[in-house]
């Protein structure tokens, strides 16, 4: 029997995802999209997955993938937001190995692969899944039961055809109580009931310092020294933290200083603005705002109305400036 170990499994996910594309593009629901998994095709597939019903696990994908949170109101056709598909086509390729997870797992949600994320697959090929027959007996199951038992289906018969192909079988460890105690190194001895263990004052009193200790610096550091900054139109001023605490209603935008966000200034741009970089990288930020578009030097977020600031494109150009 061959033993799986980390690096067998994320292989597996790996072709358990190519799998199911190949299945997908024959006949699957959206075969139009995958059939010529071309960068257009996978941003408008993309697009329609994800405006339906995005799981939370989805839209953390879709973060990491992109760098910014999905927006079902907005539709980004913009040409550096369509290149970043061309990596997950290449990862469809049988052979081919991205160097990011992100790439992976947005693969794996373009063809609605059941088992992901990987953590999820990588638990039913420990663990197996215990819940399965116990849900074919019980025809009224939850949804999330149901899905459990369709992502462990497509497990089990993608582990099957690899075991036809390769001729072996794969090992799936069904750890005991025992194995896990001698995975951590530490052989538990059952305790009595009444059994209360001596208590190690010096071991007690040495940690309760060292408590102490930090809670007196983190007190020091974070409040009484700590600067903070306030919105003035279109830039932040570094401000006295005591302000906030004397006149909360005049003072009601200072915040604690976040050095991310002290240099963000408001833009007034122009058609003779320059917007990207010699890469066509965009270097100009946005937020939409009641009265439209507010542009900003750096990434972040809006900080009147504390809604994150998105790349811009061509199509907000067009829109709220080339006019």
């Amino acid at each position: 029997m061959e033993k799986i170990t980390r690096e067998n499994i994320e292989n597996l996910y790996k072709d358990a995802i190519r799998a199911k594309y190949q299945k997908e593009k024959e006949g699957g629901e959206y075969y139009n999209f995958l059939e010529i998994p071309g960068q257009a095709s996978l941003r408008d597939l993309c697009w329609k997955i994800f405006k339906s019903n995005p799981k939370a696990d989805d839209l953390k994908v879709y973060f990491d993938f992109f760098k910014f949170e999905f927006d079902p109101k907005e539709e980004n056709t913009s040409t550096q937001y369509t290149d970043k598909f061309k990596k997950v086509g290449t990862f469809y390729k049988e052979g081919k190995k991205p160097a990011k997870s992100s790439t992976i797992e947005l693969a794996a949600i373009l063809v609605d692969f059941k088992a992901r994320p990987f953590n999820k697959f990588r638990i039913q090929n420990l663990y197996g899944d215990e819940n399965q027959s116990e849900n074919e007996n019980h025809p009224e199951v939850s949804n999330a039961e149901k899905e459990q038992s369709e992502s462990s289906g497509d497990l089990e018969l993608f582990l099957d055809k690899k075991e036809r192909e390769k001729g072996i079988g794969l090992e799936v460890i069904q750890p005991t109580s025992t194995q896990i105690n001698s995975f951590a190194g530490v052989e538990k001895k059952p305790k009595k009931s009444w059994e209360i263990p001596p208590i190690n004052w010096k071991y007690t009193t040495t940690v309760a310092s060292i408590f102490l200790f930090i809670g007196f610096v983190v007190v020091y550091f974070a409040f009484p020294n700590k600067e903070c900054m306030q919105w003035s139109g279109d830039h932040y001023e570094i401000v006295d933290c005591e302000l906030k605490i004397q006149d909360v209603g005049s003072f009601s935008n200072i915040e604690i200083l976040d050095p991310t966000l002290v240099n963000l200034k408001k833009l007034k741009v122009c058609d003779t603005t320059t917007y990207f970089d010699k890469n066509g990288v965009a270097i100009i930020w946005y937020a939409k705002t009641a009265n439209g578009v507010d542009f900003f030097n750096i990434h972040g977020r809006h900080p009147e109305n504390n809604s994150p600031l998105r790349p811009v494109t061509h199509y907000i150009l067009n829109k709220y400036v080339k006019k």
